[in-house]
């Protein structure tokens, strides 16, 4: 679900005051995308929305989370919107942003 390699690549890239800076914004946008999403149209499109929460999800480590929005644009680049399943990438998120928030605070303690 997560790659805790990629996020530890990531904190040692950015230093660990501006690690938590960049989690923040992360989830931050991540939650807006996810109420767009949820929406049912997100204001750039679906593909768009895919391959921004694709490239957002696989920078921070959320390796299923990408590899779900990886399909689903391709599938609008293909035509095929109605296949794309926007409460699966919502779920995915949910459990993957719990799954970072626990492991994060354990981290910190």
């Amino acid at each position: 679900m997560i790659s805790w390699d990629r996020v530890n690549e990531l904190k040692n890239e950015v230093g660990k005051e501006d690690f938590a800076e960049v989690v923040e914004i992360f989830l931050e946008e991540m939650d807006e995308a996810m109420t767009d999403l949820q929406g049912g149209n997100p204001a750039e499109g679906l593909g768009s929305a895919m391959h921004f929460i694709k490239g957002a999800a696989m920078n921070l480590g959320f390796d299923e989370l990408g590899a779900i929005c990886q399909k689903f644009e391709t599938f609008a680049g293909e035509g095929k919107q109605d296949q794309i399943d926007g409460d699966k990438v919502i779920a995915s998120y949910r459990r993957s942003k719990e799954a970072f928030v626990n492991n994060a605070s354990k981290m910190a303690a």
